[in-house]
């Protein structure tokens, strides 16, 4: 089975090496390895292209954010199996790659996604472990969602239920999982452990007013795909997980 992960970059000097490094690194042998880089200027694609991993292709050229990139992954792909790896993010180990591609062994699986810890990016030690769990209908509407990251998804999905929705400037990831698990109901596989290491410092965590404007397109995406909701249901719910994660999770994980 072949696996296509796209790594989309900018400005990514300090921390794209690891990325490709933990893709080169896996077990899985049959990977195609897509960085689509927005014509970075502090020697990422420099990096990139000096790296002897013989999976990468790089595309640099300008783009209309981190989701056009991502679109124009999803359509170069050739892989039976499309997923996400953020140029500031690294695969937990060497066996992920082969884990998926196991999960995806498991007949009518459409999709599958596991557990992430965002990690300190001074000392890589766990600030926070996102831990998943299979997923049920009406999950979202109580600010459930799997860690992206974590999201791999059969290429056949993308060319039925469409690509990333562009008018979402940092949901749209949120949206595109919600679209293929809430509306149309793929065959999800819920992947226990953790599956990729996110250093902090994500584009949709860097200020509240990023993290307004996410909640709300959010709030959007739930309207668009029939999803009925309660705000007080949601943030109940999300906080509670938030916290869990923040302050629970990650002892319970390093322990």
């Amino acid at each position: 089975m072949k696996i296509t992960v796209i790594t989309v970059s900018y400005n990514s000097v300090a921390t794209i090496a690891d990325t490709l490094d933990s893709v080169a690194a896996q077990v899985h042998s049959d990977i195609e390895h897509l960085v689509l880089d927005g014509a970075s200027s502090d020697g990422t694609i420099d990096i990139v292209r000096s790296h002897p991993s013989p999976y990468i292709t790089l595309r640099a050229e300008p783009d209309r954010g981190m989701y056009d990139a991502m679109n124009k992954g999803i359509a170069m792909a050739t892989g039976d199996v499309i997923g996400f790896l953020n140029s500031d993010d690294y695969l937990k180990d060497p066996q992920v790659l082969s884990r998926i591609a196991k999960e995806f062994e498991s007949p009518g699986v459409e999709a599958c996604f596991g557990d992430l810890v965002y990690v300190n990016p001074a000392n890589g030690s766990v600030v926070r472990y996102w831990k998943s769990r299979a997923f049920k209908k009406g999950d979202f509407a109580k600010g459930w969602c799997p860690a992206h990251p974590t999201f791999y998804v059969r290429r056949s999905v993308f060319q039925r239920l469409g690509y990333f929705d562009l008018s979402y400037r940092l949901g749209s990831d949120v949206e595109l999982m919600m679209r293929f698990l809430e509306r149309y109901g793929i065959a999800s596989s819920y992947l226990s452990g953790v599956l990729v290491c996110m250093r902090t410092g994500g584009v949709s965590n860097q200020s509240w007013r990023n993290i307004v404007i996410q909640n709300q397109e959010i709030y959007k995406a739930l309207r668009k795909n029939g999803v009925a909701f309660s705000p007080l249901v949601f943030w109940v719910f999300k906080l509670t997980r938030r916290f869990w994660q923040r302050f629970v999770g990650r002892f319970q994980h390093a322990g």
